[in-house]
């Protein structure tokens, strides 16, 4: 079959001047797509920031800290494309959006698919090798949510929960490479930040689902945007309230003072504009409200970046 590039790839210039062959493996690991790592990366960067990485006494070992953990989030976000597709090739030849992709097509061999994930879990050996101790154990601990989370859409009507304990590990992850495990206080932080980044990927996540909501009920498999039925945007909205006021709580907690939460105005905003401006009935809408969240990230780290070094 001849290689296609999938309705939501970006850079398809780049992709398409790949060779055949290389460019099936791109998109296996979703390269062209780098929308996927920032969201994977975001919570690791706020991890490390809100627990003091970017004070400028740290900042020296904690921006390369930093610049691996966007290595890692890139390679592991490769690795867990690869093995959910192998996962749910059968499920994907049946829906629009993912039947061209190389696995369900059959560009690419399940056999050959688990090489290349190896060889991606390798680049994020290499990047688990580069913390402390503590944090490789962290690390290690969300291997069982990964493993399970493409059997959820099976079994739940929210697939979407799972995925935001695996996709925000990473804020506990970069807090304790920075902090260790010792400080007792700080795991009342952690809760608030990583409870706050669970919220805000069942948000974005069930927004991006609403794409395949037609597919997804033909097919029998569950989504937040099938459960939410009609009340999508309300859905979002309570689940974007809950992250902004648990991110609140957390930043008190290292910063208690008033001032601090006037950090997370511009992302209380920005998310509040991706609430009333989506259409879920639009998949063009839906995935720009989607990748708008890379934004999203971008300010909840300058918010961090701000109370974590005061």
């Amino acid at each position: 079959m001849e290689p296609t590039i999938v309705p939501d790839s970006q850079h398809r210039g780049l992709i398409a001047r790949l060779p055949a062959r290389a460019r099936d493996y791109a998109q296996l690991a979703r390269f062209d797509r780098p929308i996927g790592w920032w969201l994977l990366y975001w919570p690791c960067a706020w991890g490390v920031l809100l627990a003091g990485g970017g004070r400028p006494a740290r900042a020296g070992s904690h921006w390369s800290l930093l610049a691996w953990l966007l290595v890692g989030a890139i390679a592991m976000r490769g690795a867990g494309c690869v093995y959910n597709d192998i996962v749910d090739a059968d499920l994907d030849r049946q829906v629009a959006r993912t039947a061209a992709r190389p696995i369900a097509s059959g560009r690419v061999s399940p056999r050959a698919a688990w090489v290349w994930l190896l060889a991606l879990c390798g680049a994020g050996l290499v990047v688990l090798t580069r913390l402390r101790w503590q944090a490789e154990l962290t690390a290690l601990g969300s291997l069982a949510l990964v493993a399970a989370y493409p059997f959820m859409k099976r079994i739940t009507g929210w697939p979407q929960a799972w995925l935001g304990l695996v996709f925000t590990w990473g804020a506990p992850v970069g807090w304790v490479a920075v902090r260790g495990a010792s400080e007792f206080w700080g795991w009342g932080v952690l809760a608030a930040l990583y409870g706050g980044s669970i919220a805000w990927c069942i948000g974005y996540d069930t927004i991006y689902a609403c794409q395949d909501r037609e597919d997804d009920a033909s097919v029998g498999i569950g989504s937040s945007a099938l459960s939410l039925g009609r009340h999508v945007r309300g859905g979002v909205a309570g689940f974007y309230a809950a992250a902004v006021g648990l991110w609140g709580w957390a930043l008190w907690l290292v910063r208690p003072d008033p001032l601090a939460l006037l950090a997370l105005v511009p992302l209380a905003l920005h998310l509040g504009w991706q609430v009333a401006t989506l259409r879920p009935d639009d998949a063009d809408n839906a995935l720009a409200r989607f990748r708008a969240n890379r934004f999203a990230g971008l300010l909840m780290a300058l918010a961090c970046g701000v109370v974590g070094s005061a």
